[in-house]
């Protein structure tokens, strides 16, 4: 399929690097509305975007019209918004959608909204006629500094979350700061989870930094609020060029507090009542103790990864039972014949992966969180 990225006329801001391939991350204040500037080539392309209820007021931007008027044949499709959507029926909805709209080879699929929209749209791209290409315009925090980057793709079973999915590179993510100028504050602030879980595994003075700067980033000021998600993208992309596929360990690395994180989210139900970055806030407050128990950081350190948290207008506790919360992690896709596969942090700013840790000290370090 011919390329249609138009990349002499705009400047990545990071570039993601894989064995299929590169692509682009773009961060500008204003991208959504001029998508089209982004693009070339496209004439009798179709373009199928993606939204939710959320985030469909997008589509009156004015970039459907810009992308007819180029001779490309532009399709919408309005999922419900929230992580329940992330299930084998909106998926078949979709991909019936597509199929019904005379989806082809070469088309491609927007994912236009946060993490949820980002997750079934790519999954979508990565199994319809074996695969078709899609672009990520993330518009939450959450999803522009992480599940957006990377090409984890995927939806939910009653079993646990993201068991069904696929590895598959977007060709561009392209975020538009704008977009988060409407984003409520607890939305907003899940997505701080996220900012705050590069710097725990990977970076002390992006720690430090963002100590400083926190306040800043909730004021939305433009040239602060870059710098995090271009901080955020070019770790993750570091990660993902090492280790794409997570074969090797390293990308593993990214899912400081997910395995107690969605432990507590299949416990919620996936119903809203606990996002995503609120969950993993409080996994990483778990993930810090249970380090600290095993004499991996200072009792000092815990409290400054709580202290961050806090600041950050997350949860550190949660109302379900220690022993209920450690059972629903059995079903963690990073578990193998071993057991439990946990990240915890050797220091603040470097994270590494565990096994065979005691039942006794993983039960004590949630129940300091429950």
């Amino acid at each position: 399929m011919a390329p249609f990225l138009n990349r002499e006329n705009n400047q990545a801001a990071v570039t993601v690097t894989t064995k299929g391939g590169t692509y682009p991350i773009y961060i500008e204040d204003r991208i959504i509305p001029v998508l089209a500037q982004y693009l070339q080539d496209i004439e009798g392309r179709h373009f199928f975007i993606f939204c939710d209820e959320n985030t469909k007021r997008f589509l009156d931007s004015g970039f459907r019209q810009q992308l007819s008027s180029k001779g490309a044949v532009v399709k919408s499709h309005v999922f419900p918004a929230g992580e329940e959507t992330k299930s084998f029926s909106r998926y078949e909805e979709g991909v019936n959608f597509l199929l019904k709209n005379n989806a082809r080879r070469d088309s491609c699929l927007i994912a236009l909204g946060g993490g949820v929209v980002g997750d079934i749209t790519g999954f979508m791209a990565a199994t319809l006629l074996r695969g078709v290409d899609f672009i990520q315009i993330p518009t939450t925090l959450l999803a522009q500094v992480d599940s957006s980057v990377g090409g984890k793709t995927g939806i939910n079973t009653e079993f646990g979350k993201n068991l069904v999915g696929a590895f598959y590179q977007p060709k561009a993510v392209l975020v538009d700061l704008k977009s988060l100028s409407s984003l409520p504050e607890r939305e907003f602030a899940a997505g701080m989870s996220e900012v705050i879980k590069y710097a725990l595994l990977g970076d002390i003075k992006f720690l430090e930094w963002l100590e400083d700067n926190i306040d800043a980033l909730y004021n939305q000021e433009v040239s602060t609020l870059r710098e995090a998600i271009r901080k955020c993208c070019e770790m993750k992309a570091a990660v993902v060029a090492k280790d794409e596929k997570e074969t090797s360990g390293v990308r593993a690395l990214l899912n400081l507090g997910h395995t107690f994180g969605h432990a507590i989210e299949k416990l919620a139900g996936y119903n809203g009542s606990v996002l995503h970055g609120e969950a993993i806030a409080i996994g990483m407050v778990m993930a810090a103790e249970l380090s600290h128990i095993e004499g991996m950081i200072s009792a000092e350190d815990v409290k400054r990864v709580r202290d961050i948290i806090k600041k950050a207008r997350l949860p550190q506790k949660t109302d379900f039972n220690s022993e209920d919360i450690y059972s629903a992690m059995q079903g963690d896709k990073k578990a193998d014949r071993k057991g439990l596969n946990l990240i915890l942090l050797k220091t603040l700013g470097d994270a590494a992966i565990f096994s065979n840790i005691d039942k006794k000290n993983i039960i004590k370090a949630i129940s300091l969180c429950a």
